[in-house]
Protein backbone atom coordinates (compact mmCIF):
# COMPACT_ATOMS: atom_id res chain seq x y z
CA UNK A 1 0.00 0.00 0.00
CA UNK A 2 2.99 2.24 1.22
CA UNK A 3 4.35 1.75 -2.41
CA UNK A 4 1.35 2.18 -4.79
CA UNK A 5 0.24 5.56 -1.97
CA UNK A 6 3.55 7.15 -2.71
CA UNK A 7 3.58 6.73 -6.80
CA UNK A 8 -0.07 8.04 -6.68
CA UNK A 9 0.79 10.90 -3.87
CA UNK A 10 3.75 12.09 -5.80
CA UNK A 11 2.49 12.21 -9.02
CA UNK A 12 -0.40 15.00 -7.47
CA UNK A 13 2.06 16.88 -5.43
CA UNK A 14 5.28 17.26 -7.91
CA UNK A 15 5.85 21.22 -7.89
CA UNK A 16 5.96 21.18 -11.78
CA UNK A 17 2.97 19.25 -11.62
CA UNK A 18 1.20 20.60 -9.16
CA UNK A 19 2.26 24.38 -10.29
CA UNK A 20 0.89 23.40 -13.70
CA UNK A 21 -2.43 22.59 -12.56
CA UNK A 22 -2.67 25.83 -10.07
CA UNK A 23 -2.10 27.70 -13.31
CA UNK A 24 -5.00 25.55 -15.18
CA UNK A 25 -7.14 26.05 -12.22
CA UNK A 26 -6.54 29.71 -12.09
CA UNK A 27 -7.31 30.15 -15.69
CA UNK A 28 -11.16 28.08 -15.02
CA UNK A 29 -11.77 30.07 -12.11
CA UNK A 30 -11.12 33.41 -14.04
CA UNK A 31 -13.87 32.50 -16.18
CA UNK A 32 -16.55 33.69 -13.36
CA UNK A 33 -14.20 35.20 -10.23
CA UNK A 34 -11.93 37.04 -12.72
CA UNK A 35 -9.19 38.82 -9.69
CA UNK A 36 -9.26 35.41 -8.20
CA UNK A 37 -8.53 33.28 -11.04
CA UNK A 38 -5.82 35.68 -12.53
CA UNK A 39 -4.50 35.74 -9.18
CA UNK A 40 -4.13 32.40 -8.44
CA UNK A 41 -2.73 31.67 -12.32
CA UNK A 42 -0.48 34.38 -11.90
CA UNK A 43 0.91 33.32 -8.93
CA UNK A 44 1.52 29.39 -9.42
CA UNK A 45 3.20 31.10 -13.10
CA UNK A 46 5.63 32.72 -11.10
CA UNK A 47 6.47 30.44 -9.25
CA UNK A 48 6.88 27.85 -11.79
CA UNK A 49 9.50 30.28 -13.66
CA UNK A 50 11.62 30.73 -10.43
CA UNK A 51 11.42 27.14 -9.89
CA UNK A 52 12.54 26.47 -13.16
CA UNK A 53 15.38 29.39 -13.84
CA UNK A 54 16.23 30.42 -10.59
CA UNK A 55 19.07 28.92 -8.03
CA UNK A 56 16.11 27.45 -5.77
CA UNK A 57 16.53 23.96 -7.24
CA UNK A 58 20.34 23.90 -6.14
CA UNK A 59 19.53 25.32 -3.07
CA UNK A 60 17.19 22.67 -2.30
CA UNK A 61 19.71 20.01 -3.53
CA UNK A 62 22.83 20.92 -1.48
CA UNK A 63 22.17 19.82 2.39
CA UNK A 64 21.19 16.57 0.91
CA UNK A 65 24.48 15.82 -1.73
CA UNK A 66 26.70 17.22 1.39
CA UNK A 67 25.19 15.36 3.76
CA UNK A 68 27.67 12.13 3.39
CA UNK A 69 31.15 13.20 2.31
CA UNK A 70 32.71 11.37 -0.85
CA UNK A 71 34.24 8.35 0.09
CA UNK A 72 38.40 8.20 0.46
CA UNK A 73 39.79 4.54 0.17
CA UNK A 74 41.76 4.41 2.98
CA UNK A 75 43.43 0.98 2.60
CA UNK A 76 40.85 -1.07 4.42
CA UNK A 77 39.45 -4.13 2.64
CA UNK A 78 36.03 -3.85 1.22
CA UNK A 79 33.85 -7.26 1.33
CA UNK A 80 31.41 -6.02 -0.89
CA UNK A 81 29.47 -3.45 -2.83
CA UNK A 82 26.21 -2.78 -3.18
CA UNK A 83 24.75 -0.63 -5.92
CA UNK A 84 21.31 0.64 -6.00
CA UNK A 85 19.23 1.10 -8.98
CA UNK A 86 17.34 3.78 -10.32
CA UNK A 87 19.85 4.38 -13.26
CA UNK A 88 18.23 1.48 -15.80
CA UNK A 89 15.42 2.91 -18.40
CA UNK A 90 13.89 -0.70 -18.82
CA UNK A 91 11.44 -0.45 -21.14
CA UNK A 92 13.67 1.24 -23.59
CA UNK A 93 16.44 -1.44 -22.71
CA UNK A 94 14.41 -3.85 -23.53
CA UNK A 95 13.28 -2.16 -26.43
CA UNK A 96 17.04 -1.32 -27.74
CA UNK A 97 18.17 -4.35 -26.49
CA UNK A 98 21.25 -2.24 -25.04
CA UNK A 99 21.74 -0.40 -20.98
CA UNK A 100 19.87 2.60 -21.57
CA UNK A 101 20.67 4.68 -18.74
CA UNK A 102 18.77 7.69 -17.11
CA UNK A 103 20.83 10.81 -15.27
CA UNK A 104 21.71 9.19 -12.74
CA UNK A 105 23.59 6.85 -14.92
CA UNK A 106 26.81 7.31 -12.81
CA UNK A 107 26.00 4.63 -10.06
CA UNK A 108 26.34 1.93 -13.20
CA UNK A 109 29.45 3.52 -14.06
CA UNK A 110 30.21 3.05 -10.18
CA UNK A 111 29.79 -0.36 -10.49
CA UNK A 112 31.88 -0.99 -13.27
CA UNK A 113 34.77 1.06 -11.54
CA UNK A 114 34.78 -0.46 -8.49
CA UNK A 115 33.92 -4.52 -9.61
CA UNK A 116 37.64 -3.52 -11.25
CA UNK A 117 39.04 -2.15 -8.39
CA UNK A 118 38.08 -4.25 -5.67
CA UNK A 119 38.08 -7.47 -7.61
CA UNK A 120 37.31 -9.58 -4.38
CA UNK A 121 34.48 -7.79 -3.17
CA UNK A 122 31.15 -9.30 -3.41
CA UNK A 123 28.80 -7.18 -5.96
CA UNK A 124 24.94 -6.73 -4.77
CA UNK A 125 22.93 -4.91 -7.42
CA UNK A 126 19.24 -4.19 -5.65
CA UNK A 127 16.59 -3.37 -8.41
CA UNK A 128 13.89 -4.85 -9.38
CA UNK A 129 10.66 -2.81 -10.98
CA UNK A 130 9.16 0.49 -9.70
CA UNK A 131 6.38 0.22 -11.96
CA UNK A 132 2.93 0.28 -10.41
CA UNK A 133 1.78 -2.47 -12.89
CA UNK A 134 4.35 -4.79 -11.63
CA UNK A 135 2.83 -7.97 -13.80
CA UNK A 136 5.18 -8.48 -16.60
CA UNK A 137 7.74 -5.76 -16.56
CA UNK A 138 11.14 -5.98 -16.92
CA UNK A 139 13.29 -5.57 -13.74
CA UNK A 140 16.26 -3.19 -13.96
CA UNK A 141 18.14 -6.47 -12.52
CA UNK A 142 17.08 -8.59 -15.60
CA UNK A 143 18.60 -5.85 -17.71
CA UNK A 144 21.80 -5.65 -15.97
CA UNK A 145 22.18 -9.49 -15.69
CA UNK A 146 22.03 -9.07 -19.88
CA UNK A 147 24.21 -6.29 -20.38
CA UNK A 148 26.90 -6.90 -17.36
CA UNK A 149 29.72 -6.84 -19.96
CA UNK A 150 29.25 -3.48 -21.04
CA UNK A 151 29.88 -2.20 -17.49
CA UNK A 152 33.56 -4.68 -17.78
CA UNK A 153 31.77 -6.81 -15.07
CA UNK A 154 30.63 -10.70 -15.37
CA UNK A 155 27.11 -10.97 -14.79
CA UNK A 156 27.66 -14.21 -12.78
CA UNK A 157 29.85 -12.18 -9.87
CA UNK A 158 26.93 -9.93 -9.53
CA UNK A 159 24.30 -10.81 -6.88
CA UNK A 160 20.59 -9.90 -8.17
CA UNK A 161 18.28 -8.47 -6.07
CA UNK A 162 15.30 -8.56 -8.53
CA UNK A 163 12.21 -7.99 -6.20
CA UNK A 164 13.10 -4.25 -4.50
CA UNK A 165 10.36 -1.43 -5.81
CA UNK A 166 11.94 0.79 -3.38
CA UNK A 167 15.01 1.95 -0.80
CA UNK A 168 13.60 0.06 2.07
CA UNK A 169 13.26 -2.49 -0.18
CA UNK A 170 16.63 -2.45 -0.87
CA UNK A 171 17.93 -2.70 2.15
CA UNK A 172 15.65 -5.67 3.56
CA UNK A 173 16.39 -7.64 0.51
CA UNK A 174 20.08 -6.94 0.34
CA UNK A 175 20.76 -7.81 3.76
CA UNK A 176 18.85 -11.19 3.53
CA UNK A 177 20.77 -12.21 0.32
CA UNK A 178 24.32 -11.86 1.39
CA UNK A 179 23.87 -11.74 5.44
CA UNK A 180 26.75 -9.58 5.91
CA UNK A 181 29.14 -10.37 9.08
CA UNK A 182 30.10 -7.90 11.48
CA UNK A 183 33.44 -5.64 10.91
CA UNK A 184 33.29 -6.39 7.24
CA UNK A 185 33.19 -2.95 5.29
CA UNK A 186 30.35 -2.93 2.41
CA UNK A 187 30.21 0.51 0.19
CA UNK A 188 26.87 1.53 -0.57
CA UNK A 189 26.65 3.39 -4.06
CA UNK A 190 23.61 5.56 -4.77
CA UNK A 191 22.75 9.38 -5.88
CA UNK A 192 24.52 12.12 -3.25
CA UNK A 193 20.96 13.18 -3.21
CA UNK A 194 19.74 10.28 -2.24
CA UNK A 195 22.38 8.89 0.08
CA UNK A 196 20.35 9.93 3.36
CA UNK A 197 17.70 8.09 2.95
CA UNK A 198 19.45 5.18 1.59
CA UNK A 199 21.96 5.04 4.85
CA UNK A 200 18.84 5.16 7.25
CA UNK A 201 17.32 2.53 5.59
CA UNK A 202 20.15 0.10 5.83
CA UNK A 203 20.97 0.74 9.44
CA UNK A 204 17.36 0.48 10.02
CA UNK A 205 17.90 -3.29 8.36
CA UNK A 206 20.96 -4.02 10.20
CA UNK A 207 23.21 -3.85 7.45
CA UNK A 208 26.49 -1.57 8.11
CA UNK A 209 27.56 0.68 4.63
CA UNK A 210 29.92 2.92 4.08
CA UNK A 211 28.52 5.68 1.97
CA UNK A 212 29.93 6.09 -1.87
CA UNK A 213 27.64 8.57 -3.25
CA UNK A 214 28.12 9.50 -6.80
CA UNK A 215 25.74 11.52 -9.53
CA UNK A 216 25.96 15.25 -7.60
CA UNK A 217 23.86 17.70 -9.09
CA UNK A 218 25.38 20.95 -7.26
CA UNK A 219 29.07 21.88 -6.86
CA UNK A 220 30.53 22.30 -3.29
CA UNK A 221 28.34 26.05 -2.10
CA UNK A 222 27.49 26.43 -5.45
CA UNK A 223 23.74 27.46 -6.39
CA UNK A 224 23.58 27.66 -9.78
CA UNK A 225 21.34 28.99 -12.67
CA UNK A 226 19.48 26.71 -15.19
CA UNK A 227 19.95 27.20 -19.03
CA UNK A 228 15.89 26.19 -19.33
CA UNK A 229 13.06 26.02 -16.88
CA UNK A 230 12.48 22.89 -17.93
CA UNK A 231 16.06 21.83 -16.43
CA UNK A 232 15.51 23.35 -13.30
CA UNK A 233 12.43 22.08 -12.52
CA UNK A 234 13.22 18.53 -13.43
CA UNK A 235 15.74 19.12 -10.78
CA UNK A 236 13.68 20.77 -8.41
CA UNK A 237 10.87 17.91 -8.62
CA UNK A 238 14.16 15.40 -8.19
CA UNK A 239 15.28 17.45 -4.75
CA UNK A 240 11.53 17.76 -3.09
CA UNK A 241 10.69 14.26 -3.59
CA UNK A 242 13.67 13.20 -1.79
CA UNK A 243 12.66 15.77 1.38
CA UNK A 244 9.19 14.20 1.05
CA UNK A 245 10.66 10.68 1.14
CA UNK A 246 12.73 11.59 3.95
CA UNK A 247 9.95 12.58 6.14
CA UNK A 248 7.13 9.68 4.90
CA UNK A 249 10.11 7.06 5.56
CA UNK A 250 10.31 8.03 9.36
CA UNK A 251 6.85 8.58 9.73
CA UNK A 252 6.45 4.97 8.43
CA UNK A 253 9.31 3.52 10.73
CA UNK A 254 11.73 2.90 7.69
CA UNK A 255 14.62 4.74 9.03
CA UNK A 256 15.15 6.17 12.86
CA UNK A 257 15.83 9.66 11.98
CA UNK A 258 14.17 11.99 9.60
CA UNK A 259 17.63 13.41 7.70
CA UNK A 260 20.33 10.62 8.33
CA UNK A 261 23.72 11.68 8.85
CA UNK A 262 27.22 10.22 8.90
Amino acid sequence: MFFVLSKVLWFLTAPSNLLLLLVLVGAGLALRWRRLGLGIAAAAGLVLLAGGLSPLASLVFGPLEDRFPAFRDDGAPVAGIVVLGGAVETGLSAVRDQMVLNDAGERMIALGDLARRYPQATLVFAGGSGRLTGDGAVSESTIVRRHAASLGVSADRITYDEKSRNTRENAAFSAELVKPKPGERWLLVTSAWHMPRAMGCFRRAGFTVTAYPVDYRTGPGAAGIHATAGDGLFELDIAVREWLGLVAYRASGYTEAVFPGP
